[in-house]
This record gives structure tokens, sequence and C-alpha cells, in this order.
């Protein structure tokens, strides 16, 4: 009787246990969210509201000067984990990319054949590879069904038919990054379609660079017009960068006619479901890159650029997590830049819980350079694996040299 009553309690316990969802495995709660790494920097909290980015450094598209208002207590995903690619596009089987950039100059050299035996030697199996870059040109003629009477050709890329073949035949997954409404190109020959100064002309930033408008619609059919072309030569997938308004220069003097009541946010998520409609039936994904800071921030940053509603139209999203790009103190750590894993991991948490509910992809840009602080292997490996941490699959490493960290790659199967 008594050896009864004993055998009764310890299942009535493990009934309770269960129903509690408190189950151990090896002495450990198997709910519980896994053990962060000890990197021995500084706990982490959230930055302060207010806090700036460091200015632009010319590494390609860089984290907002503006003004942020970061959650005090960033959620921590737990177990989350993104598939593989969208999802609204049949064409195409998706693919976790692992992927580095290539300028159109290095595309169209021999340095290119480097970069794809550095693929065949590793885990990489992508390549980002400029059409359009910030100048506003074409890397590679191509024939753009458009109205405008504009030449924006060059031919860095000579035979882009050759090189799509040949990554066809290495079986790397080609990706065209199409810079958008930083054109000086098409600002110069066609000033109306440019950011206006309140005082009459164009309007420049600080580098002297002049923006086409987000509110034109003839803006967003010459930016589609190239990505169709960049589909129908054979990429994969078009990849939006400065999808976004201005962050520098005299922004209080900035104008744009045909401005609408529509906030700035809606305007960039109007384009890219625009673009999107528009590219349906090529059989390519879209992404759009956008700055660190969307992953954490409140609003849009003053550009345009929030995260939630840019997953919303896009395949993938990828946010521009370079730890050099963070101020001190953000997420509570005296030098972002010297903290990688942590910096990139605070950053890509945040950014799945905000896109939890949204049939789109984070595949971050990580920083393959070296700004204020030395990296090497260790500190690129360490933000792929604080990818991962976050639970993602997919990233991509920028340096705009094209000069890669091999020993921070795994070797290729």
């Amino acid at each position: 009787m008594k050896k009864t009553l004993i055998i009764a309690a310890v299942v009535l316990v493990a009934v309770y246990l269960a129903v509690s969802g408190v189950m151990f495995t090896a002495g450990n709660p198997v709910n519980a969210p896994a053990e962060q790494e000890n990197t021995g920097k500084d706990t982490v909290t959230a930055p302060e509201p207010g806090q700036k980015t460091q200015e632009e450094t010319g590494t390609g598209e860089n984290q907002s000067g503006d003004e942020a208002d970061v959650p005090q207590e960033p959620p921590v995903s737990e177990g989350v984990d993104q598939g593989e690619g969208q999802q609204a596009n049949s064409g195409l089987q998706p693919v976790a990319v692992k992927g580095i950039y290539a300028t159109g100059h290095t595309a169209g050299s021999r340095r290119i054949d480097q970069l794809i035996e550095l693929i065949d030697r590793t885990e990489l199996n992508a390549l980002v590879v400029d059409i359009k870059d910030a100048t506003g040109y074409l890397t590679t003629p191509l024939e753009l069904e458009t109205d405008l009477d504009i030449d924006p050709g060059s031919e860095k890329i000579k035979d882009l038919p050759g090189l799509l073949q040949k990554l066809k035949e290495h079986d790397i997954y080609a990706i065209a990054r199409i810079v958008v409404f930083k054109d000086p190109l098409l600002a110069k020959h066609y000033p109306e379609l440019a950011v206006q100064r309140r005082s009459g002309g164009t309007w420049y930033d600080y580098k002297g660079k002049a923006w086409t408008n987000p509110y034109k619609k003839e803006v967003w059919d010459y930016n589609v017009a190239i990505a169709l072309a960049a589909a129908k030569a054979g990429f994969q997938e078009i990849q939006f960068d400065y999808v976004r308004f201005p962050s520098d220069g005299p922004l209080k003097e900035a104008v744009y006619p045909g401005k609408t009541d529509k906030a700035k946010a809606q305007v960039i998520a109007d384009f890219l479901a625009y673009a999107r409609q528009k590219l349906e039936g090529t059989g390519v994904f879209l992404s759009a890159d956008v700055f660190g800071l969307t992953c954490s921030a409140k609003d849009d940053l003053g550009i345009g650029q929030k995260l939630e509603l840019i997953a919303q139209n896009t395949d993938y999203v990828s946010p521009m997590v370079y730890p050099s790009h963070y101020a001190a103190g953000s997420y509570g750590l005296k030098n972002p830049n010297a903290s990688p894993y942590r910096t990139v991991y605070e950053s890509l948490t945040d950014a799945v819980y905000k896109t939890r509910d949204i049939n789109s992809v984070i595949r971050p840009w990580l920083q393959d350079f070296s700004y204020g602080y030395p990296y090497g292997p260790e500190e690129v490996r360490a933000q792929i694996r604080a990818t991962y941490d976050a639970g993602l699959k997919e990233w991509i490493l920028w340096n705009p040299s094209n000069r890669y960290t091999e020993a921070a790659l795994e070797p290729g199967n």
C-alpha cells in the first residue's frame, strides 16, 4: 500500500511538470533559452534612444547618421529558425545564401576567377555583382525598356553572358545589385526627377552627389526596367540598395516635388511592392539592403526604411549589421566594433523578432573589412556564428575591395 502511494505521488509530480512545460534533459530545462556566448565584453543592454551611428565611411551603403528610437529591452529570439527563401516566387528553388560581393570592375576582370576559386574551395555559394552602382552608371550594357533618353551604360563587365554562364557552371547563385535612389547620372539628365533644393535647383548631399526623388513614378519605372533587364540576362535575384531617402547633407533644404501625404516608409514599401509585381513571371527573387539600425529602431530612421514594411514586400531583407558602424554604447557595448559577435547577435535577434509573422528571410551583410579595429578570421567568423545563433541561415560578406578572409570560412563540400 505504501509503495503504491509513493508511485502515485511520483506520477502526479511528473504530470505537473509536464503540464507546466518544465521538462529536463541532463539537468537542464529543455525549453530554456540557449546560454548566450560569454565574450568577456560588457553586459548587453539596448542603446539609449537618440544615440547616433558613426559617419559614413565609404564602405558601400552604411548606417544612418539619423537618430533612432531604440527599444530599451530588445527581445531575444528563442528557437526562431527562418527558412530558406521565399515562397512567393515559384520560378526558382531558394538557396541558403553564403555570399560575397564583387564590383563591376572586379566582375569584369581576371580577378573574378580568383573569387570563383575561393567560392569553390569554401562554404560560399553566391556572388553579388554590381549592375548599377552609386554613380548611376550600369556596369554592363543592357537593353532597357524605358521612355527616358539616357545612356547609362559602361563596359566594366564586357561579357555578361559569359560571366553568368561561368557562375552557372560553378553552381554559384547570381545576385544583381542595383543602387536605386542615389543616382547622380539620372539626376543630371533629368533634373526634374532629382531631389530639389528649397532655394531652387538640384539638392546635393555632403559628398556632392544628387539623389532622385522617390515620389517620382518615372524613377520607379527606370529602376524596374534595369531589374527586368538583369533578370532577363540570367540573374537569379535582384537586390536593391540605397532604397531609401537621403540620410546626409543639408536635409532641411531638401524638397520633394510631387510629395503626397504618404509617409516615407510607405513610399519605399510601395516602390518595392510595385517592383515585385513587375518582376512576377521572371523567375527571380527580390531583396533589399537596409541600415543595420532598422533591426532595432521603432521608426524609419527618417529615411523611409522600416524593416517590417520592407520585409512584407521582398523575399529577402539584408540589414548591414557592420559592427564598425554602431556608436559607442549601442547594446551596452563600449566599443561595438570590438564585439562583433554581440553586436551582430543583438541586432539580428531584434530583426527576427520584428519579422516573426512575415514571410520574408533576414539575410545580413557582415563586415569583412577593418575600420577603426582590426578584423581577421576570428572577428569575421564571430559574426557568422552570431547569425546562426540568432536563428538565421544566410549571410553575405562585404569588402569594398573584394578581398575576403578565407581563414574565416569553412571548407567546401
